[in-house]
């Protein structure tokens, strides 16, 4: 199963370059370094679904203490930070050649910053204590507190004034992306989500593997 996982998802990446690059029109005013959107925006999509997996796992786990919610968790949090650290990464280089740098301290910028630097400590946090069901407990209290940052980071651009530009979509007002780019983003944001959950369930069985050996 998880390999097939694994074969869709890299289809779906490779449809998701190609209408990038081939279906998608040359942006008037950036021109070719606005493709690098394609990446940008599913990276940053994939990550907050990873991180509603965490939210989602560590309440059940403070719940039940089932440790199997605990390794879900644990295995989209590794997940997320990889495809948030990709959207810091892709919006540095997207942003030199169109703000003249590679990072400001602008609102949107630094509430992505402060939601990855959490998710660092989540995985941090793990590792600080030799009793794995004391540091599961902790990891899961970090981990709802930086999902339940999200919101912060997409209304930031409303509440302060940015840099960044608003959403392409989710926003009041006509849609700001033609159809070509509309789609080219919805294929990149499924192939990437097919990806993001290739890595969690082969994360999650390696971590299962750890602990039956350790047990």
């Amino acid at each position: 199963m998880t390999r097939w996982l694994g074969v869709v998802a890299m289809l779906g990446v490779l449809a998701g370059l190609v209408m990038a690059f081939l279906v998608a029109p040359r942006e008037m005013t950036q021109g070719n370094v606005q493709r690098i959107m394609y990446v940008h925006v599913p990276a940053v999509w994939v990550a907050y679904l990873a991180f509603l997996v965490v939210l989602l796992g560590s309440v059940a786990y403070l719940w039940s203490r089932a440790p199997a919610a605990d390794r879900t968790a644990h295995a989209a949090a590794e997940v997320g930070v990889v495809f948030l650290g990709v959207n810091i990464a892709t919006g540095a280089i997207w942003g030199k050649p169109t703000w003249g740098t590679w990072w400001t301290w602008d609102a949107r910028l630094t509430s992505v910053a402060v939601v990855f630097v959490i998710f660092i400590g989540y995985l941090l946090v793990r590792q600080m204590t030799d009793d794995p069901e004391r540091g599961a407990r902790f990891a899961a209290v970090v981990g709802i507190v930086g999902a339940l940052n999200i919101p912060l980071v997409h209304f930031s651009v409303y509440w302060w004034r940015t840099l960044h530009q608003p959403p392409t979509f989710a926003k009041p007002g006509p849609a700001a992306a033609s159809s070509a780019i509309g789609a080219a983003l919805l294929v990149n944001f499924v192939g990437l989500l097919l990806l993001c959950a290739y890595f969690i369930a082969k994360r999650y069985d390696l971590l299962r593997a750890q602990q039956e050996a350790t047990a």
